[in-house]
């Protein structure tokens, strides 16, 4: 669900290369994170953050021309995957000036619309770094991660999205010799959807059977998806909000195609190595229409700043067993608030166990594909070996957010269990209104801290 579009022109093409360009530097900017031990027990870290490879500029290794124009490739540089890798350079980027990226301290904040002098920018994905080379990997079980966010400022039909997905550290430099550009150009993006609109893959273009977007002018989709674990810590706006656990049969990131990119346009969502739907806790969704929102009348007020604290426990509470629980607390002016308990198939619940998803699947009619894909046990063992972390800000250009903000899917009645997600109309949404519209949205996220289990929480 992670569809963000770059909107280009006069001389500049934003793709993903795997070759080093010299034309403009890559300085990363810094931000702080906290380790912590006990509550008040904190230790600042300096880490960095990085662009996704998808929105940089890709042009010959010896000169400027582009490699890739608007959401068309230029075939007599990129003919086939391998020769492209060869012949394309990723370059350096603009964080505050093209890309509306601004950090500061432990904040980090996201513009929607950026204007740049040879481009106009929409949404941003970033990953946070360890060093220059390697994405900083988080391994959380028996653990917890917490953050501050500001989504005041999103309205319906954008997300905020703060996420672990399972990249290799160093961005796929040891695995595919082709990519010379690593973690440090931001390269080696998997998720769940195992998205098509990766311009590279493996080291290589993703330029075979490569369709323009028909409603994206800057975007396509190739043969290859690229595929991974993901958990979902955060996606809202100031409407609605959720979390969610997406798991994969395959281990890393992976390439895929055919019917293991679970394609919706080929009708094989659920036939995929991947769970898209994953196992999804909404308030709204869950029954419960007075927790999250915009005003003084709901638990969590979205016009003022908050912290999201989200805890993997598991079932011995050591690092050595297996996760079974997924609870969420919050904070806001300075007052702790318990996810609240909601009923679903005549169980209630508060936090995102097995029994949850099961009975949740069970209850709103939708295919259980976290279970079959090995539910919190397969995350477990992902959470061992270490997630990258990812902030973003996106409009969908697919299905206009309708399924975390307002009712979704539209063939369904909204009083149906699980179709209504938030109370944006099923008009909104779409990304000409919100980029005409809201291009001054903007999310901005801070105090990132991780440590044992209630380690983050105030003393």
């Amino acid at each position: 669900m992670k569809i963000v579009t770059l909107v280009l022109f006069a001389l500049l093409g934003y793709a993903l290369g795997q070759q080093i360009g010299t034309n403009a530097p890559e300085n990363h900017p810094p931000l702080s994170i906290q380790s912590c031990t006990s509550p008040g027990q904190c230790q600042t870290q300096q880490a960095s953050i990085v662009l996704d490879s998808n929105w940089r500029w890709t042009h010959i290794v010896s000169g400027t021309q582009n490699c890739y124009t608007g959401n068309k490739w230029d075939t007599s540089l990129c003919p086939d995957g391998v020769t492209c890798a060869k012949n394309c350079a990723l370059d350096g980027a603009d964080y505050q000036g093209t890309y509306g990226v601004f950090s500061s301290g432990s904040s980090l904040k996201l513009n929607f619309v950026t204007h740049g002098p040879y481009s106009s920018n929409i949404g941003s994905r970033l990953y946070l770094l360890e060093s220059d080379s390697e994405y900083k990997m988080f391994k959380l079980k028996n653990a917890e991660f917490s953050f501050d966010v500001d989504v005041s400022k999103l309205p319906c039909g954008l997300n905020g999205a703060l996420y672990f997905v399972e990249m290799d550290a160093d961005g796929g430099t040891s695995r595919f010799p082709t990519n010379k550009a690593g973690a440090k150009y931001g390269t080696g993006y998997c998720d769940a959807q195992c998205p098509h609109d990766l311009k590279f893959i493996n080291g290589e273009a993703n330029c075979e059977d490569w369709d323009s977007s028909p409603n994206d002018p800057n975007s396509g989709t190739g043969k290859y998806g690229t595929c991974c674990t993901e958990m979902d810590i955060w996606e809202s706006n100031s409407i609605s909000t959720a979390y969610t656990a997406h798991v994969c049969t395959v281990n890393g990131q992976r390439r895929c195609e055919g019917k293991d990119c679970g394609d919706d346009s080929k009708g094989q969502r659920h036939d995929g190595v991947c769970d898209k739907d994953g196992c999804d806790f909404n308030p709204y969704r869950l029954g419960d229409h007075t927790f999250f929102g915009p005003g003084s009348n709901f638990t969590i007020d979205t016009t003022q700043v908050f912290t999201v604290v989200t805890q993997f426990v598991t079932n011995d509470n050591t690092d050595n067993g297996v996760l079974s629980e997924i609870r969420r607390q919050w904070i806001q002016n300075g007052k702790v608030i318990m996810s609240r308990n909601v009923t679903v198939g005549g169980k209630t619940f508060n936090s995102v166990t097995d029994d949850f998803c099961n009975t949740q699947k069970t209850a709103f009619g939708d295919s259980n594909d976290y279970e079959k894909r090995g539910g919190h046990k397969k995350l477990s063992e992902v959470l061992d070996q270490g997630m990258v972390l990812v902030m973003s800000l996106w409009d969908d250009h697919a299905v206009n957010m309708l399924w975390l903000d307002s009712d979704y899917p539209l063939d369904k009645s909204p009083s149906a269990p699980g179709v209504a997600r938030g109370t944006c109309p099923t008009s909104s949404g779409k990304p000409s209104d919100v980029e005409s519209k809201y291009p001054d949205a903007s999310v901005t996220y801070s105090n990132i801290k991780y440590g044992p289990i209630g380690s983050t929480m105030p003393k």
